[in-house]
């Protein structure tokens, strides 16, 4: 598919013009409205498409740089590591390698991960050659969405500013299901986008194009869950605020895809459901064995005002402390890690979004440009409030705020560098109101780039902020220039001034994750004692390696290696060695499996011998406190046939570990 938006010949966006008679062609060419978008096709093919490769080049080398030696999140590579071993706990996306439960989140991006791993073997680089893939790919399918609405030109910067963003670069160097679903999101966006697009008289493939992006909504939401569907409002509006047709075809298309994207996003699940309990891995994270559960209470609604899953696994580790969390709030995205991530260019993107509406709110149904600002803005609008309210907000999920941001900057880019606005024939000075609109939000973004940089964060390199006001002031001074003498290759020099003045932060960030191994869990510029921690990680991981002879010494003949109260505890013995370390628990290590009457025969069988707790307040711990040898700290071993005996000599315990 063309990614050439327009054309000379069709100026509206797709729509059919009647050309001015013989007879009045003053008349009629004064009532023509504005091309939708500029008719010229800028750059030409063969430079951007060279500029195009480098961007993606440039997007893979930061992604994929010495990835081997990044810090992964093993609870889900342990679970990668099961899944690449046995098509049973691949196709139930089960943690453990004797498939007794699930992950906690659903396993989309996870299966793919296992394939890789399956094909190339257990190796880190193996684990996160998948997210490296799919972020180059997204950067592509990202220029393509937003050449289709605002131009080749549009596209080639929101590659640009998608690919320098330190969020979607430490997304990409890790382990994390956000890397598919933002590139299945961008997918429907590209889709409607072309939908958009679509002439009028072609109302079939418009459906179909809305059918294939709510198959990618699908697809996305067995990445993430919910968080794709909450992109759905903004696919919908800007259909039918700028689709082709009339407004009652608009909104069966959009209903007859929106049932589709339901159908695809709950295939697995309700397939899942079907399967007797007693042939599958226990649902992870719910109370009833119920993937509904675990997808909509355990990592939906439960996640705005209850207790996180870390914050409940840390009342197990240490029932004492309280896990500081930074409060919700309209700043949450703009300070902190969480702005260093992606705050950069956050302010900007807003105002180029209001801007961008503002400006065309007025223009016939079709425009392409404002339907450019509508999709992507609400998009930014969408996930930023739910960021903002969440109890808790990794630094990673603000990688999914890029596309939009790097879309709407792009737009807005654009149509800075355009002659004249439509309208802006009767209004002299169009042209030195929006320069001075954008030396404004340059001048803006500088400071607050300036600010965000900390004094004592790691790897801050010390000409950054001095350069981040150098090049902010040239910036500035060709904004000017431009707006004072009204040059076309001055007007374009200013524009690439305040782009290059934009990037310079965020890029030095991304290179600073890329040349000291940071990955997911990283922000740049953190604090020095929490990148020591979790640099610190591999060498911990190989530590616990070096246990692993002697803890088979102590499992003699017994099948599984261990028993451990939380997932993420076993998921450190799981990911090194493969072998079974049973979850007592599941993530949080509260969940009701194994119930203390399965551990019982467990224990009496010689399933396992060594037991690793969290605490004794839970009954399952505390049976096996009482009735199996303490060897301290928080480790039992348990041999049959003393404890089978315990434990029929023992008063009857609840079979739900929960139980009060």
């Amino acid at each position: 598919m063309s990614d050439q938006p327009y054309s000379s010949s069709d100026p509206q966006g797709g729509r059919d013009q009647q050309a001015p008679s013989a007879e009045e062609p003053a008349l009629q060419a004064a009532e023509e409205p504005e091309p939708a978008q500029p008719a010229r096709d800028w750059p030409a093919p063969w430079p951007r498409r060279a500029a195009l490769v480098l961007i993606a080049a440039l997007a893979g080398l930061s992604y994929g740089w010495a990835s081997s030696q990044d810090t992964i999140e093993f609870y889900y590579a342990a679970a990668v590591r099961s899944m690449s071993v046995s098509w049973h706990d691949f196709i139930f996306g089960a943690f453990d390698p004797a498939g007794t439960i699930t992950l906690d989140k659903l396993p989309g991006a996870f299966w793919i991960q296992a394939l890789a791993v399956r094909a190339l073997g257990f190796h880190t680089w193996v684990i996160i050659l998948p997210q490296v893939v799919e972020g180059v790919l997204t950067v592509l399918v990202l220029y393509r969405a937003v050449s289709r609405l605002a131009g080749p030109a549009a596209g080639l910067i929101a590659a640009l500013i998608a690919a320098a963003s330190p969020a979607t670069v430490a997304l990409n160097r890790g382990n994390i299901s956000d890397s598919l679903m933002i590139l299945l999101l961008v997918l429907a966006a590209d889709a409607v986008s072309a939908a958009i697009a679509t002439r009028e008289e072609h109302a079939r493939r418009a459906q179909a194009l809305l059918i294939l992006a709510a198959f990618w909504v699908g697809l996305a939401f067995q990445a993430k869950m919910i968080e794709a569907w909450l992109l759905l409002p903004a696919l919908g509006l800007a259909y039918l605020l700028d689709g082709p047709g009339p407004l009652g075809r608009r909104v069966r298309q959009v209903a007859v895809a929106g049932i589709l994207a339901g159908i695809v996003s709950l295939a697995w699940m309700t397939a899942v459901t079907l399967v007797p309990a007693a042939n599958r891995p226990y649902a992870d994270g719910s109370s009833d064995n119920s993937v509904y559960s675990q997808v909509f209470v355990y990592n939906g609604f439960g996640r705005f005002g209850d207790q996180t899953p870390l914050q409940l696994l840390a009342s197990q580790l240490a029932p004492d402390q309280i896990i500081p969390i930074a409060p919700s709030g309209a700043n949450r995205l703009f300070t902190g890690n969480l702005g260093r991530d992606t705050g950069w260019l956050l302010p900007a993107a807003f105002a180029a979004v209001i801007w961008g509406i503002a400006s065309r709110w007025r223009r016939p149904r079709g425009d392409r440009l404002r339907a450019c600002f509508v999709l992507w803005g609400a998009w930014l609008l969408i996930l930023a409030v739910t960021f903002s309210l969440a109890t808790f907000v990794q630094t990673y999920y603000t990688a999914a705020l890029t596309p939009a941001i790097a879309a709407l900057l792009a737009a807005a880019a654009v149509s800075v560098l355009a002659p004249r606005l439509p309208g802006e024939n009767r209004r002299p000075g169009g042209n030195a109101a929006r320069r001075v609109g954008l030396a404004i939000v340059s001048a803006g973004t500088t400071a607050y780039a300036v600010w965000l940089v900390p004094a004592d964060g790691a790897h801050v390199p010390g000409w950054l902020v001095p350069a981040i006001i150098a090049v902010g002031a040239v910036a500035i001074v060709a904004i000017i220039g431009s707006t004072l003498i009204e040059r076309a290759v001055l007007a374009t020099v200013a524009l690439a001034s305040a782009l290059v003045a934009a990037l310079v932060a965020p890029a030095v960030a991304s290179a600073g994750l890329t040349a000291h191994h940071e990955s997911a869990f990283d922000a740049p510029f953190e604090p020095t004692r929490l990148a020591a921690v979790i640099a610190s990680a591999p060498a911990k991981l190989a530590k616990i390696q070096q246990t692993i002879p002697r803890l088979q010494a102590v499992q003699a003949n017994a099948p599984d290696l261990l028993a451990a109260q939380s997932s993420y505890i076993a998921a450190v013995f799981i990911y090194t060695s493969g072998l079974e370390a049973l979850p007592i628990g599941g993530f949080t290590g509260t969940i009701p499996s194994p119930t203390l009457a399965q551990l019982k025969t467990d224990i009496a069988s010689h399933q396992f011998h060594l037991v690793l707790a969290l605490s004794t307040k839970d009954p399952r711990m505390r049976w096996i406190a009482t009735h199996c040898r303490d060897l301290g700290p928080r480790t039992f071993l348990c041999i049959a046939p003393n404890a089978a005996a315990s434990s029929a000599a023992s008063p009857a315990e609840p079979g739900q570990p929960g139980s009060p």
